[in-house]
């Protein structure tokens, strides 16, 4: 039998949404999103027959209620019209592209690091971003950063993700031995949910030098070196993080390597369904980029 075909035209798939509003609960089964890596469709489908994932996220869903969303939005300031302007503008520019509700976004103090989150339950989730990023990066930048995240409210992550951020954290320290088998589940899970967020964000700002401008700024976290590197020597390290031992650490983490992540999303570019967006023709199909990809970013 062969295979569903996925709905190549996105514009076509953010109008459906944006008429018929938001997708249900169950949308990576009820309704794929059409940009979403058939892995993590595959591994999120999954994780609710895991008993330690599904433990570790109904206790995360009720610690958020009852203390966690306080404690964070305490040290956090709401974006607004009136308050980060910038913010929010980029804000409603990404969520109108991909066919979401605009997320509630707020800014963390933090001049040291450039990182994002998203925070809470399918049904009511938030968006957190670093400070630091409104000096070292572009519009253009922040536009895939929040891209990026409204992918993950997108494509229903946003549970498993905060589980897995308060896993890592709290929990490892205290209960490693109880949160072990749930963390190495999410950790997977998470490097797939990711390739999946990459291609949003790419979706929004249409362009994959900004993206992986992005992930250079990430990768090498100083202002004075990142003119200094050159993305095709960086990229070449993909190569070389394939041999030896060390390769396996990577299954510790929560986001392929960032070689690998600007390697997938240029096949990710070459699709059918970026084209479409771009306003061109022709390209890779759905599953042709998913086989690419998992090829990328396997471990083994």
């Amino acid at each position: 039998m062969p295979e569903p075909r996925v709905d190549l035209d996105f514009a076509a798939y953010v109008k459906r949404q944006k008429e018929h509003g938001p997708a249900p609960a169950t949308a990576t089964e009820a309704r794929p999103i059409p940009y979403a890596f058939v892995d993590d469709v595959r591994v999120t489908r999954a994780l609710g027959r895991v008993k330690p994932v599904e433990l570790a996220a109904a206790a995360t869903v009720r610690m958020w209620k009852s203390l966690k969303k306080n404690e964070l939005l305490g040290m956090c300031i709401r974006v607004s019209e009136r308050q980060f302007p910038r913010f929010y503008r980029l804000g409603k520019q990404a969520s109108d592209v991909l066919g979401i509700a605009m997320p509630q976004i707020y800014v963390a103090p933090s001049l040291a690091s450039l990182n994002a989150h998203t925070f809470g339950t399918n049904d009511d989730a938030f968006i957190v971003v670093n400070s630091a990023m409104a000096d070292y990066m572009t519009d253009e930048e922040i536009l895939f950063v929040i891209g990026h995240e409204c992918g993950h409210i997108q494509n229903n992550h946003v549970v498993y993700g905060t589980a897995l951020h308060y896993l890592r954290t709290a929990a490892m320290l205290l209960l490693q031995w109880v949160a072990a088998p749930a963390v190495v589940a999410l950790n997977s899970w998470s490097r797939y949910a990711e390739i999946t967020c990459d291609r949003a964000g790419l979706l929004v700002v249409k362009d994959s030098k900004i993206a992986t401008r992005v992930f250079l700024k990430l990768a090498v976290g100083s202002r004075s070196l990142f003119d200094e590197i050159d993305v095709d020597e960086y990229l070449d390290q993909l190569g070389d993080a394939r041999e030896g031992a060390g390769r396996f650490a990577e299954l510790l983490a929560t986001h392929p390597y960032v070689p690998k992540r600007i390697a997938a999303l240029r096949v990710f570019e070459k699709t059918e369904m970026f084209q479409k967006a771009v306003g061109r023709s022709g390209g890779l199909t759905m599953d042709e980029c998913d086989r690419e990809v998992d090829e990328l970013i396997r471990i083994r």
